[in-house]
């Protein structure tokens, strides 16, 4: 399996399933500037969406969007103690938090990487966002650890992955004290720190 990734991005999310299952795979950066892989293919030719994360599962055979790459690899290759059995009601809690994830709170941040917004287009982003993550300390509140009640699972990496971009923002986290308490926890498992290490994202 190959993972066509650009640090940082969404796609960490995928690295980390990948990271998770303990299959072999490898990387291949995209440079952002010129569209190619590490090895000079023009990735549109790859990915015609000209998005990050693909998976080359087999020559020929490219899976895309991440909430699908995460819930194939860890069903395909090895999802013990990340995905809840297909079927449960854990399996469809998950689901309906990625999709969270994905459709609400991934878009929300999504305007604030544009270039010159003025302090008011990053105050009503932030306020934005604000509104989707108290949906998830509410869903922390009853005292569970994770997203899902039953353990940690992938939408709890990929919540990580698109909070982690409020830093490099200056969006403030402190309010909701209960995320802030499980990113800490999914950033101790190793996998995640492997992943953010081969990124060059070590904090």
């Amino acid at each position: 399996m190959k993972l066509y990734y650009r640090p940082g991005v969404c796609s960490l999310a995928s690295h980390i399933a990948l990271r998770e299952a303990g299959h072999p795979f490898t990387l291949d950066k995209i440079d952002r500037a010129t569209g190619k892989t590490e090895g000079g293919v023009d990735f549109a030719t790859i990915n015609p969406k000209f998005s990050v994360p693909a998976l080359e599962i087999a020559p020929g055979e490219v899976l895309t969007e991440g909430t699908a790459i995460m819930q194939y690899v860890a069903d395909a290759v090895g999802g013990a103690g990340v995905v809840p059995k297909a079927g449960t009601l854990a399996r469809a809690r998950m689901q309906e938090a990625m999709n969270f994830i994905a459709a609400e709170l991934h878009k929300s941040y999504s305007p604030l990487f544009k270039p010159g917004l003025s302090d008011e287009q990053k105050a009503a982003g932030f306020a934005l966002i604000d509104t989707k993550l108290a949906w998830i300390e509410a869903r922390l509140a009853d005292g569970r650890d994770w997203l899902v009640q039953e353990g940690y699972s992938l939408a709890d990496s990929y919540l990580f992955v698109i909070t982690r971009w409020s830093k490099g923002m200056g969006h403030d986290l402190s309010r909701f004290p209960l995320l802030q308490a499980l990113r800490a926890r999914v950033a101790l498992r190793p996998a995640v720190q492997a992943a953010l290490n081969a990124e060059g994202l070590a904090e």
